[in-house]
């Protein structure tokens, strides 16, 4: 128990560094995820074959994007970015360089979830916007987002868990974070209680993350 206190206060400062890395990397992430995969997600809802504006080119793209990004295996997709990471950033290696890749994914995840909430929201609601006279931005802003809000913050809550599992493994690529750091100062150095303390921080970070979700996605829920 000693050498566990005590290892534990050795590696303080660096517990630190590596939450502060992973709260950077989900950070921007999820920025992204919301200016670009909110927008993404309305566009391949409203687009798609039988929608409110069928554009079936335009579906296509967007579609094609979020289905490629998810389904590519996500360390693949970090080296698969590289060059355009080091033309971008200068190096590949650093939280910022590979956080680049991250928002991609949260993009393509929270669009994906943003169109299924989409769906879900009530033809009838789509019926009042069409006699009111609503255009389609009108019928987005005013109708759509306004009745799927609170799916749409617990579908963003579970982006944000999902980019939390992600961002784990890039220590690979010198990104930091817990992950990382559990793997080299826990796993690599054998001091597994060091690990397994960081895996039950992660743990922490999720449910808090998940509870305040639930919460905030609760009080939006007008039904």
């Amino acid at each position: 128990m000693n050498d566990f206190l005590a290892s534990l206060a050795a590696n303080a400062d660096q517990i630190g560094i590596a939450m502060a890395e992973t709260g950077y990397m989900l950070a921007f992430s999820l920025a992204a995820a919301v200016i670009f995969g909110l927008p993404l997600g309305v566009l391949i809802f409203l687009t798609r074959p039988g929608g409110v504006q069928e554009r079936r080119p335009l579906w296509m793209v967007g579609n094609l994007y979020v289905t490629v990004v998810r389904s590519f295996p996500f360390l693949l997709f970090v080296v698969f970015l590289i060059p355009l990471t080091r033309l971008l950033y200068g190096t590949t290696f650093g939280t910022a360089a590979a956080t680049f890749p991250l928002c991609f994914v949260g993009v393509a995840i929270y669009a994906r979830l943003v169109e299924q909430i989409l769906l879900e929201v009530p033809s009838g609601v789509l019926h009042a916007a069409r006699s009111m006279g609503a255009d389609v931005f009108q019928t987005v802003v005013h109708f759509l987002l306004v009745e799927g809000r609170s799916g749409l913050v617990y579908a963003l809550t579970s982006a944000s868990i999902s980019l939390i599992s992600y961002s784990t493994v890039l220590g690979i690529v010198g990104g930091g974070g817990l992950g990382d750091f559990a793997l080299r100062f826990g796993y690599q150095e054998y001091d597994y209680p060091l690990m397994y303390t960081t895996i039950a921080i992660v743990i922490v970070c999720v449910l808090l993350l998940q509870t305040a979700g639930e919460k905030v996605s609760a009080v939006l829920d007008k039904r």
